[in-house]
């Protein structure tokens, strides 16, 4: 892979958040042995969109943003396997790094590896590279933790970011979240709407089963948390609800996810939540079909996903935009904190559920009500959510 040097006047619409400046930049190549893996180094700038069209604009610079540029904080990103487009996890990694381009007027170099065996050539190539210097390396994904333990010791001068696991080192900033306390909230509203008749966009209820599940992608502790928080919600609702649960072994396997959704909504599931990446496009692929209902996860995926408004209830929403804008700005202001781990729950609005754009006002404020009652025991205390599903 090589960053190549890109016309800094030339800004090309990428794959990002509507209203959100667009790329620029070209693109490198991957990993020698033909890998499809990208890399891309992008700057402030122009107009941006979810759909990228690849069209060229050209910007005009003011003298205080020709200045902001002549020495720009650098920062890589590396992505976790879903690749970017999931209208999930990266989108929502990416996200927070736009905001801080356009606030700050730092250019972005992208990578997507395809497997993980790469994450550590593109940790690698990122820390050696001089032209330009990355000030910044953001990690994004637990399955990254391995490879940057090792990166990070190989290159004690270089400052990186890690999102959903600890590496402990003085050149790490970690960020975790509290996805169960999320999921217990999505998994109560699940549980409350499944002993009723319920119907709202293209999903309805099952009248004859009060069945939920659980889709998620790589079984790992971290997504075990989901699956605990989802569970011990439902169970707290109504415990004779039952959740079936199906890890895919994947998060970038649609066809995985039709398929483990299609079979829970066979056995009479009405609703599915999935944490498991672009695997969980099949999920809602899959609800649609047999009109039930699905719950997204990292990002308000009725909007990122709008061709399945219809039967996304709602999506428990992990604010990694947050995690990668700030360790970003604290690089900008000089005040990067490697060592340190900052965990990001309800109370910091870290993690959060949020109600589907066209199904909100069909579900009833009695089951919103209850859900916001339990967001305030979690903050307060007063309810403790598992983080292992044999305790749930």
């Amino acid at each position: 892979m090589r960053f190549e040097d890109i016309d800094r006047r030339t800004f090309i619409k990428g794959t990002g958040v509507a209203g959100l400046a667009g790329l620029a930049g070209c693109a490198g190549g991957g990993p020698s042995g033909g890998s499809e893996s990208t890399a891309t180094e992008t700057s402030s700038g122009g107009d941006g969109g979810d759909g990228g069209d690849g069209g060229e604009t050209e910007a005009t610079e003011s003298a205080s943003e020709s200045t902001a540029m002549d020495d720009p904080t650098n920062v890589g990103m590396v992505y976790a396997t879903g690749g970017l487009g999931d209208g999930s996890f990266n989108d929502q990694a990416q996200q927070g790094a736009f905001q801080a381009r356009d606030e700050f007027g730092i250019q972005i170099g992208e990578a997507q590896p395809d497997e993980v065996a790469q994450f550590s050539t593109f940790q690698q190539q990122f820390a050696q590279s001089t032209d330009p210097t990355y000030e910044l390396v953001c990690c994004i994904g637990f399955l990254q933790t391995d490879a940057l333990s090792q990166t990070a010791s190989d290159f004690p001068d270089q400052n990186f970011m890690l999102v959903d696991s600890v590496v402990e080192a003085d050149n790490v900033a970690n960020y975790v979240f509290a996805e169960h306390e999320g999921s217990y909230l999505v998994g109560q509203m699940a549980s409350l709407l499944t002993t009723q008749d319920f119907s709202a966009g293209a999903g309805s209820t099952a009248s004859d089963a009060t069945t939920v599940g659980f889709v998620g992608g790589v079984e790992s502790d971290l997504i075990r948390k989901f699956e605990a928080g989802f569970t011990a919600g439902v169970k707290a609702a109504n415990a004779d609800v039952e959740v079936l649960t199906n890890y895919t072994g994947s998060f970038n396997d649609p066809a995985a996810g039709k398929e483990a959704a299609l079979a829970m909504y066979n056995s009479g599931a009405d609703i599915v939540y999935h944490a498991s990446g672009n695997t969980g496009t099949g999920v809602f692929q899959a609800a649609q079909e047999q009109g039930r209902f699905a719950i997204g996860v990292d990002r308000d995926q009725s909007v990122t996903k709008s061709s399945f408004a219809d039967v996304i209830l709602a999506s428990m929403v992990k604010r990694v935009d947050t995690a990668v804008y700030d360790s970003i700005s604290s690089i900008v202001n000089g005040e990067f904190q490697g060592g340190d781990v900052v965990t990001l729950g309800l109370e910091a609005n870290g993690v959060a559920a949020v109600y589907g754009s066209q199904l909100e006002s069909e579900i009833p404020q009695e089951i919103k009500d209850s859900v916001a009652a339990s967001r305030e025991s979690i903050i307060a205390g007063d309810v403790s959510v598992p983080t292992d599903p044999s305790n749930a």
